[in-house]
């Protein structure tokens, strides 16, 4: 077994879906010469792809930070220098070869994943780490010591070991996701919580083929706005970072962040075949107002206390597996406010759009994807990873189209005040048949999104801000979603029987004085007719008022 062995600049490892759909491996250099002749990086979960694709941004962004299209040096001077080297890169529709093969040449000896001192992304202090095994490892499995995975995706030696190819992505994604298990070493250490990319509301621009998903997320500017400190990934580190939980400044520039070794790792392996290995913990840095990161959604955790102090502070929000992404497009897609700071990927992709050189066609679909991990406990252990995606017409993001937003931002409002009239429907529907335990309130409302979530998303994907008119599409939406939840209520009424029907009398509290009660009938008819009303109130005819 060779010491030095197997480096990732030119063996196949990196999963990607062709244009016929097939997955096949590459390596990290074709994935990115070839990008523009695939359709998506192609891994084994989401949460991993989204590793996979920093790691190539991070390139992207050293070379084309300091070479333009010919491989000529020319660094950014101005922020117009870096709009204009984005413009370029994306008309070419593909990678140039030259200056990205000249980089990764010159850096060839720190991509070997089996080194001696320099194994890429991980170090060799952390062998005395925490000890796992290839089951920890493969996100497929992640078994616990107490869980065992009764239908895994693999058996036999698949669980026991993976492939140099499977281990090199699964590196990149427990660094990234890691969750808070591992004990510390040394004595009297900081916690440094789960990988950074669990911490984030994990967010990405989606382009037609690879090559455009990198060119959407290749944020030149901070923010859209700024320009970056100068590039340096973990690769070209004189020493790479090695102390256990070492608490870093905030990086100012995308590729050392892109890089960030969230973990100190180390592989183990038996012949062929990695079987394991050790772990530490590793750099972590603030993550209140962590602006750097592009790739996340940032809440304000107090607004109340931020309201008294005028002072706001942003920290990463994690997405909600249980709720569907176009509810959050109020706090991702529309105008900052005190309590709203929009992705960075999302202020760039806005950049582009506002510029009137840019080559991207304004009556283009794009789509943001998130993607995260679903932890348990404090962040003790992974329960599960999920994905979801958002679709709609590139104009939507330019400045003029501020009050498709907000028309927009509105039918979201009115569609979570739907919903607690189907859960108050559903309470009352439980009360008429007799059950005053009712646990079907949240069950109506999850109900409800589900009912709602198809035809929301290819409502919004059908806006064309250049031809449509807002109150025309929102009264198209209003209707839609009267009649989705009227006939949700009229199924939920003959779910509720016979029983519920005749209805049932209820003792209530009246509040005016203590422990006076009134009696109140609930039937299934009077609770239909009294939600079918709040119902039409939220939806109103369009004779009676439509938009209002």
């Amino acid at each position: 077994m060779e010491q030095i062995e197997y480096n990732l600049l030119d063996e196949r490892w990196v999963r990607v879906r062709g244009q016929d759909y097939t997955v096949q491996e590459v390596s990290l250099l074709d994935a990115l010469l070839h990008a523009h002749e695939y359709r998506d990086l192609a891994g084994e979960l989401p949460t991993q792809d989204a590793a996979m694709l920093r790691l190539l941004l991070a390139v992207l962004h050293t070379v084309f930070s300091r070479v333009d299209c010919n491989g000529e040096p020319a660094p950014f001077e101005e922020t117009d220098d870096a709009l204009i080297r984005w413009e370029e890169l994306y008309k070419l529709g593909h990678f140039p070869e030259a200056p990205i093969q000249a980089y990764l040449e010159q850096w060839h000896d720190r991509f070997w994943l089996f080194h001696p001192e320099r194994p890429f992304w991980q170090v060799p202090e952390a062998r005395i780490g925490t000890e796992y095994t290839a089951s920890k490892l493969n996100g497929e499995l992640s078994e616990s010591s107490n869980k065992l995975r009764l239908f895994s995706s693999y058996a036999g030696e698949g669980k026991e070991g993976l492939t140099y190819a499977q281990a090199a992505r699964w590196l990149l994604s427990v660094n990234g996701y890691d969750d808070t298990s591992a004990k510390p070493k040394g004595k009297g250490l900081p916690s440094v919580g789960a990988g950074w990319l669990g911490k984030l509301g994990y967010i990405q621009a989606q382009g037609n083929n690879l090559f455009e998903t990198l060119m959407l997320n290749l944020t030149l500017l901070q923010d859209g706005v700024k320009l970056w400190g100068e590039n340096q990934p973990c690769w070209e580190l004189d020493e790479p970072h090695s102390a256990e939980r070492s608490a870093i400044a905030l990086p100012d520039n995308p590729a050392q962040l892109l890089t960030l070794q969230s973990r100190r790792l180390l592989l183990n392996r038996a012949g062929e075949t990695v079987t394991g290995f050790t772990l530490l913990g590793g750099d972590f840095f603030a993550r209140e107002n962590a602006f750097a990161e592009q790739m996340t959604v940032w809440r304000d955790p107090d607004a109340q206390k931020s309201k008294k102090t005028g002072q706001v502070t942003f920290v990463p929000s994690r997405h909600d597996p249980a709720k569907q992404f176009w509810r959050e497009f109020p706090s991702v897609f529309c105008e900052e406010g005190e309590n709203v700071h929009k992705p960075g990927v999302v202020r760039w992709v806005e950049t582009l759009q506002n510029d009137p050189d840019c080559p991207l066609e304004r009556k283009r679909l794009i789509r943001f994807a998130i993607s995260g991990m679903k932890y348990g406990d404090k962040d003790f252990f992974v329960n599960d990873s999920f994905s979801d995606s958002l679709t709609f017409q590139l104009s939507l993001l330019g400045e003029m189209k501020r009050k498709w937003r907000e028309m927009i931002t509105k039918e979201i409002g009115r569609c979570e005040q739907a919903a607690q009239y189907v859960g108050r429907f559903a309470w009352e529907l439980s009360l008429a048949a007799g059950d005053k335990n009712d646990t079907t309130s949240e069950a109506a409302r999850t109900q409800f999104y589900f009912t709602i979530d198809q035809p929301f998303r290819l409502w919004l994907q059908s806006i064309d801000p250049e031809m449509d008119k807002p109150d025309e599409k929102a009264d198209e939406w209003q209707a839609r979603a009267y009649d989705l939840a009227q006939k949700l209520g009229k199924q939920m009424v003959e779910q509720a029987g016979d029983a519920a029907f005749v209805g049932h009398r209820v003792e209530l509290k009246t509040g005016s004085k203590k422990d006076e009660k009134k009696t109140v009938l609930y039937t299934a008819p009077k609770a239909y007719n009294s939600f079918l009303y709040n119902l039409r109130k939220l939806y109103p005819k369009k004779e009676e008022g439509g938009t209002a």
